[in-house]
C-alpha cells in the first residue's frame, strides 16, 4: 500500500511540474513571437502566429525609451553588486561556520532575520539614509543597497555550503603550516567555488530583475536600470497604444538573464547539491 502510495505521490509530482513547465515555456514563446506582430495583427487575434516578422519592433523601443542607458547601467551595477556581495559575504559565513565565539549563534539568527525582512518595510528609512549621505539617485547608492539588502541572504546560503566541506582538509593546511588566511584562500575557496557560483548568480538575477528600489532611490533617468524601462513603456501605453512594443521591451528585459540561466543552471544545481549535506 505505501509502495503505491509512494507511486502516485510522485506521479502526480511530475504531472504538476509537466503542467508547470509547460505552462512557463508557452508564456515565454507567446511574449517572443507577440513581440514580432504588429498591433493590427495583435488586435485580430492574440493567440495567432506572425504572418510576419516585425524585427523593427524592437529597435523602435530601444531607441525610443533609451533602453541602451537602462542596460549600460544594469550591465555596471549588477556585476559590481554581485562581487562586493562575494567579498563581505564569503569571510562572514566562513567564520560563523568554523569559529566558535560568544554571541555566534545570535549573529547567525540575526542574519536569518534579514532574510525576512520585507523590502518595502525599509523603503523609506533607507531613501532618507541615502538623502543623509548626499548618495541619493546615484548609482554608488544604488549598488550599497543592492549589496547591503542582499548579504543576509548570501551569508546564510554559504554557511551551509561551508559546513558541507571536510575540516580535516583544513588541518592538514595548518599541519603543512599555512596560516588560517592561506588555508581560506588557497583549500577553502578553490573547492567551494560551485557555491560561490550558485550565490553569484541568484543575486545577479535577484538585482538584474530589482524593480522597487531602483524606482524609489534614482531619478535621473541616466541613472535608472532596465528593469524600469519596461515600467516606462507600460506607461507611455496608454498613448501610443503600440502595444507589441511592450512586449518586445519585455523580451529585452528578460532574454538576457534567461540565456545566462540556462547556461549556468548545472552549476546552480552542482552548488545547492554541495549545501545540502554537511560533512
Amino acid at each position: 500500500m505505501k509502495i503505491k502510495n509512494s507511486k502516485l505521490t510522485i506521479f502526480i509530482s511530475y504531472f504538476l511540474l509537466f503542467l508547470w513547465c509547460s505552462f512557463t515555456i508557452f508564456a515565454l514563446f507567446w511574449i517572443i513571437l507577440t513581440s514580432l506582430k504588429d498591433n493590427q495583427a495583435l488586435f485580430q487575434n492574440v493567440w495567432s502566429l506572425p504572418k510576419q516578422l516585425h524585427f523593427e519592433n524592437y529597435s523602435l523601443i530601444w531607441n525610443t525609451f533609451d533602453l541602451k542607458t537602462y542596460f549600460k547601467n544594469s550591465l555596471i551595477v549588477v556585476p559590481i553588486s554581485v562581487i562586493f556581495i562575494l567579498i563581505f559575504a564569503t569571510p562572514a559565513a566562513y567564520a560563523l561556520s568554523r569559529a566558535e565565539f560568544k554571541g555566534k549563534e545570535f549573529l547567525m539568527n540575526f542574519f536569518i532575520m534579514g532574510i525576512g525582512i520585507p523590502i518595502i518595510v525599509i523603503l523609506i528609512p533607507l531613501y532618507f539614509l541615502l538623502t543623509s549621505l548626499h548618495i541619493i539617485d546615484t548609482m554608488f547608492g544604488l549598488c550599497i543597497i543592492y549589496i547591503s539588502v542582499s548579504l543576509p541572504f548570501s551569508i546564510y546560503l554559504l554557511t551551509g555550503f561551508f559546513q558541507s566541506f571536510p575540516s580535516e582538509l583544513e588541518e592538514a593546511a595548518a599541519i603543512d603550516g599555512c596560516t588560517p588566511f592561506q588555508t581560506f584562500m588557497r583549500v577553502v575557496l578553490p573547492i567551494t567555488t560551485p557555491g560561490l557560483i550558485t550565490v553569484s548568480i541568484f543575486n545577479f538575477i535577484g538585482i538584474w530583475n530589482e524593480y522597487l528600489l531602483s524606482m524609489t532611490l534614482t531619478r535621473d533617468e541616466g541613472n535608472r536600470l532596465l528593469s524600469l524601462g519596461v515600467y516606462s513603456i507600460q506607461n507611455s501605453m496608454q498613448y501610443s497604444g503600440n502595444w507589441v512594443g511592450l512586449f518586445a521591451g519585455t523580451v529585452i528585459v528578460f532574454l538576457p538573464i534567461l540565456i545566462f540561466y540556462i547556461f549556468m543552471s548545472e552549476r546552480i544545481m552542482e552548488g545547492l547539491t554541495l549545501g545540502a549535506v554537511k560533512g
